[in-house]
């Protein structure tokens, strides 16, 4: 039996007889198997840099569709499938992310014009409830004070109303003394000036005329007559003094208690006021605390819709715009190698060269 090497070198020098006798054959050989290994190794080359980028975005901002993305795009180049197809499938992930961006930014206007929206209602009912509470607060005590004023007042004219059924008492007892002791004056005045009149006329007239015993007698009723008129007058004195005070002080109580009563009149109609005014504020304020309510609740539920989110939308915009920049870059690379698509139509035409080739079996049969 013939050694393998023996075996090899009879094959090594057919195949130089085959070249020297076919010449471009051989070298058509060599040139399919060059672009071959070199398109080859172009595409690997394409295909890692392509799916590395896209698992690296995924890694990088921890995406589970750009990962499966790359497990796809990884999948369809190991089949040996059309760039395009690969292509298609990078640009429909940038058209979801580009989606997903603007959707992201219309919920970033939407929010914004919500919370500021929001905030100024809010800030708007807050004032206004301060501003009604501020009211109340002084209705309130400006209501109160007025009734600690009436009811001053209202004790000041209760006394004055004692006093003066006092003052109208004591003035009716001392006019009855008076008239009863007037005309007690005036019955012993009278009956002294007749017995006067008498004994003047029956001594002759006067003290002077009358002699001894009846002098003296005489002189005595005329100290009585001078002691009842004094009286009279004295008591007559003191009643007009008396009246004129009771005149004068009861004018005094009634122009007071009349203007204390009007006070009490005007201070209790501001009072019922500042009630009634005070009841419709309290009103107000409800009505504008159940609004500052429903605001203050729907201000929170939209900063926890907006703001609540781990990532906020500055982050997730700049997410986004990696995630497309590199996809887009993804794409430039597939984009780039348009030598390489050169390369696989040469491949198949030097393939079509051999193919009417008489040793074409044995050239591109492999040597062991």
């Amino acid at each position: 039996t013939k050694s393998r090497g023996e075996e090899l070198g009879a094959l090594a020098g057919a195949k130089k007889a085959i070249v020297e006798s076919t010449g471009g054959g051989a070298a058509a050989l060599d040139q399919v198997s060059f672009v071959q290994l070199r398109a080859q190794s172009k595409v690997s080359a394409s295909n890692f840099q392509v799916v590395r980028i896209i698992r690296g975005l995924a890694r990088t901002h921890n995406s589970v569709d750009l990962s499966l993305l790359a497990s796809r795009v990884a999948a369809k180049m190991h089949a040996g499938g059309p760039f395009d197809k690969v292509k298609a499938m990078i640009s429909d992930m940038i058209g979801k992310l580009e989606d997903a961006a603007g959707a992201d930014a219309q919920k970033k206007v939407y929010c914004d014009k919500q919370i500021a929206e929001t905030t100024e209602k809010k800030e708007e009912n807050t004032d206004g409830l301060e501003a009604i509470t501020t009211k109340i607060d002084s209705a309130t005590a400006k209501s109160a004070q007025l009734k600690e004023q009436l009811s001053v007042l209202q004790t000041e004219v209760s006394q004055l109303i004692n006093t003066q059924a006092e003052m109208d008492k004591l003035r009716q007892e001392e006019k009855t003394t008076y008239e009863a002791t007037k005309a007690e004056l005036e019955q012993g005045l009278d009956g002294v000036k007749m017995a006067l009149k008498i004994l003047n006329d029956y001594y002759g007239g006067g003290s002077g005329s009358a002699s001894g015993a009846a002098g003296g007698v005489i002189g005595l009723i005329e100290v009585v007559e001078s002691d009842l008129s004094k009286s009279l007058a004295e008591i007559t004195s003191e009643e007009e003094s008396s009246a004129a005070n009771y005149e004068e002080t009861t004018n005094e109580n009634s122009v007071d208690k009349a203007t204390k009563e009007k006070d009490i009149e005007f201070k209790t109609k501001e009072a019922k006021e500042l009630d009634k005014t005070a009841s419709e504020l309290k009103t107000d304020q409800s009505s504008v605390q159940e609004e500052l309510d429903a605001v203050t609740e729907y201000f929170t539920r939209i900063t926890g819709e907006c703001s609540g989110k781990v990532e906020s939308y500055e982050e997730s915009a700049r997410r986004r715009t990696a995630e497309i920049e590199g996809l887009k870059q993804a794409l430039e690379t597939l984009d780039s190698e348009p030598s390489l698509i050169q390369s696989r139509s040469s491949h198949r035409r030097a393939r079509s060269a051999l193919r009417g080739h008489p040793y074409r079996a044995a050239l591109l049969a492999p040597v062991a």
